[in-house]
């Protein structure tokens, strides 16, 4: 049971799988919701511009069914006639195209942000199988594809069907009109129709895009085997961790004992504590803490003080807030001058008095 436990997917994807999945370019993304954006988009834009496209077209087309007859059809002339009417042509519609691929850059950063990635462009050999292909056509995600396209398709038949249905004695009554009437009198229908696909195709794709991250969360959770592995890549295996830590306190122990020759004085509590101090009135601008312990180092500096001729002085109270307030290598509080000065002078008297 623990080991099935460990092979289910039940953890967050940590920030690392999150960036692997992006770099390989896979994202929560919608093209459903891609496609009702630009639908949009093109809608509204045709709305602020379509009277102006309108017009530039019917005068373009008017001009070359115009000219057509009288131009002589010569490669020259073919070549340059075509290059004027495309360039009027990009002219026209060129507004259209260029705000129609902004609307679809705008959507798409909207879902992922920016993203540039070649990794989906690799050819890989599974990509170009006819076994892999047909695998994917029938797979989950194939299905769940082909049952949103039905069910896209069923949803505007419907909303159709019941649009057409609530104004059907209008359009029998088109029967009876000619070819411009017919659009003339069912403008409103064909708004009240488009408005309502549009919609739907909108709600739609808001529910796809829910879906698609929902599936986007669910595919790249991590067992605990993965995270505990991923772990273990960034910080190290905690075994290895730990005994790389014992090895740096170790040394650093061993500099701390090595340095306890050099100090001035050692304050003791007598028997918990213990702090070697060193002080250079020339380059040093306050006594600095070269090494501190309790019980057994305490008692391993005492000795090793002894064994280099380092003063042992006990002082209870200013042993125990040394030990406290300064860290080994730091320099002491000026709360605590006072009361090192005086065992240092102290200290120094002894010195000179040897001397």
């Amino acid at each position: 049971m623990a080991e099935e436990s460990s092979q289910e997917k039940t953890e967050q994807a940590t920030p690392k799988r999150r960036e692997e999945a992006r770099k390989k370019g896979q994202v929560a993304r919608s093209s459903e919701l891609s496609s009702v954006a630009i639908l949009m988009s093109g809608i509204l834009i045709l709305g602020a511009l379509g009277s102006y496209m309108y017009t530039k077209l019917s005068t373009f087309m008017v001009d070359v069914l115009s000219n057509a007859s009288f131009v002589e059809l010569t490669l020259i002339n073919i070549t340059v006639i075509l290059e004027t009417w495309f360039k009027q042509y990009l002219w026209i519609v060129g507004p259209l195209i260029i705000l129609l691929v902004l609307s679809a850059l705008i959507v798409n950063y909207a879902q992922v942000g920016i993203l540039f990635t070649a990794e989906p462009l690799i050819p890989k050999a599974n990509r170009i199988s006819p076994l892999s292909g047909i695998k994917r056509i029938f797979s989950s995600k194939g299905l769940v594809e082909l049952l949103k396209g039905l069910f896209k398709i069923a949803a505007v038949a419907i909303v159709t069907f019941f649009t057409i249905r609530a104004e059907l004695e209008g359009v029998v009554s088109y029967m009876d009109l000619g070819v411009g009437q017919i659009f003339l009198s069912s403008g409103d229908l064909i708004q009240s129709l488009f408005f309502r696909i549009v919609l739907l195709l909108l709600i739609m794709a808001l529910l796809d895009y829910a879906f698609q991250r929902w599936d986007y969360e669910k595919n790249l959770r991590m067992t605990r085997q993965q995270v505990k592995e991923e772990f273990k890549q960034q910080e190290g295996d905690p075994l290895i961790t730990a005994r790389i830590r014992n090895l740096q306190r170790e040394m650093s122990r061993k500099r701390m004992m090595d340095d306890v020759s050099t100090a001035d004085v050692i304050i003791t509590n007598p028997t918990h504590v213990a702090v070697a101090l060193k002080y250079d009135i020339e380059n040093m601008q306050a006594p600095l803490v070269l090494a501190k312990g309790q019980r057994l180092v305490a008692e391993r500096i005492k000795e090793l003080g002894r064994q280099a001729g380092v003063p042992l002085v006990e002082n209870k109270p200013l042993a125990r807030a040394l030990f406290k307030a300064v860290g080994i290598g730091d320099e002491i509080p000026e709360d605590l001058f006072k009361a090192v000065a005086q065992v240092l002078a102290f200290v120094f008297q002894l010195k000179q008095k040897d001397i």
